[in-house]
């Protein structure tokens, strides 16, 4: 499928999916297709909440396409905004709304399910440096990102969330699709992002143990953190320093006409 790049959150998220997308410390991507629900319950609120960022209508020239047969129209609509081969190259081809609406409801949890990820795993191996005691993450590691780190740098972050109040309505029904009915998506969003901008800077050294097959922190702190924190902790600091800039320009974006 020759096409270029664009998705609609992925721009939003962007950054996010500078090391989203990749392999966790705990193992590679499990197989099998992709599905509508979180790894995890969701938290169902007792009542409808109030929507807290609204979404401004965007006038339709054309009716949006079912949310199962989106694919296409999506990836034409945002083929303005990355360069060639980079679908191909980076993403998963199918079911791109729901991947990316369950990856961004489960990055604040513990666990994030992998084969749900709308981009490919990182090309390479996790590197390491040291042994036993001593054993951590390599300086070296943060090098594999530098392509996902510079396209979402590039991202143009108003046109790019121009595009997904153009779609929103396919993500708010994968939303609640997902077993939200009455939440809205964007307000998630919005959520989630403040959520990564939080994320810690990765000690220097920060110890690695390896109990079984793959690594996991040393620090009982440092591995109990969500997802999202590991991910931005993974790419390394200076990586994840442009990630968070990016993220706070998109939240900017989003949350253009404030709060409700």
């Amino acid at each position: 499928m020759k096409r270029t790049i664009g998705w609609v959150i992925l721009g939003m998220v962007a950054v996010i999916a500078i090391a989203v997308w990749q392999h966790a410390i705990e193992g590679p991507p499990a197989s099998g297709p992709p599905l509508a629900r979180s790894p995890e319950p969701p938290q169902v609120p007792s009542a409808e909440p109030a929507i807290r960022y609204p979404v401004p209508r965007a006038p339709q020239e054309e009716e949006l396409p079912a949310l199962p047969a989106s694919d296409s129209t999506l990836i034409d609509a945002l083929a303005a905004l990355w360069g060639e081969r980079a679908f191909e190259q980076l993403f998963h081809p199918g079911d791109l709304v729901r991947r990316i609406v369950v990856t961004i409801d489960n990055l604040p949890r513990r666990k994030v399910a992998l084969r749900l990820m709308p981009l490919k795993p990182v090309p390479g191996e996790f590197r390491t440096t040291g042994k036993g005691e001593n054993l951590a993450m390599s300086p070296d590691n943060a090098a594999r990102y530098a392509t996902h780190v510079q396209l979402a740098k590039a991202i143009d972050s108003a046109k790019l969330v121009a595009v997904y109040h153009r779609f929103y309505p396919l993500f708010q029904q994968a939303y609640e699709e997902l077993g939200y009915p009455g939440a809205y998506f964007n307000d998630r969003l919005v959520e989630v992002i403040d959520h990564l901008l939080a994320a810690p800077e990765l000690p220097a050294q920060a110890k690695l143990v390896r109990p079984k097959i793959f690594y996991r922190f040393d620090d009982p702190e440092l591995e109990s953190s969500s997802a999202g924190h590991k991910i931005l902790m993974r790419i390394g600091n200076e990586n994840a320093a442009v990630v968070k800039a990016k993220l706070r320009e998109l939240r900017g974006e989003l949350t253009r006409n404030g709060p409700r």
